[in-house]
């Protein structure tokens, strides 16, 4: 079993996205039960109380376009825990991979990539800011394919 975690800055837009555009791909090739598809936070900001915030509404809609549900996903934090049991954590921007390096201390494993250095580099464009979801989609699924492809070969 391989297990990938999206990491971004409050879990409701880029890294929810990244989730369910992989794990619908794998599912698409008939591959998800070798794999273990996740996202997180850096941040507390999208948690109360214990309970995370649902993925934000537009981010729904532009996954919901596509055909991907993404109900009952509800956001999550990042722990330094996390590292043991996942095998490749993925950011979406480089302060997302400072903050990831911040709370796992370092990564020894060489675990920790940002997105778009699976395609042609940068930061994924952030939505929450720009208000551009179709962008940030299409951003996050060439990085999503490229990930796929390189995986499921491993596999």
């Amino acid at each position: 079993m391989f297990r990938v975690m999206f990491v971004c800055h409050g879990n409701i837009c880029r890294s929810p996205m990244a989730e369910y555009i992989l794990r619908d791909m794998l599912c698409k090739k008939g591959k998800a039960e070798n794999f273990v598809i996740s996202s997180s936070a850096t941040s507390s900001e999208e948690i109360y109380g214990g309970r995370g915030n649902p993925v934000y509404p537009p981010a729904k809609e532009q996954l919901r376009r596509h055909g991907i549900d993404c109900s009952g996903k509800r956001a999550v934090q990042l722990t330094k825990s996390d590292y043991g049991k996942y095998d490749m954590f993925i950011g979406m921007d480089g302060m997302n991979i400072r903050n990831m390096n911040r709370i796992f201390g370092s990564d020894p494993e060489s675990k920790i990539h940002k997105l778009k250095d699976f395609t042609t580099g940068g930061d994924v464009s952030d939505p929450w800011y720009s208000g551009d979801f179709e962008t940030a989609y299409n951003e996050i699924y060439d990085g999503c394919k490229a990930i796929a492809e390189m995986i499921i070969s491993k596999r």
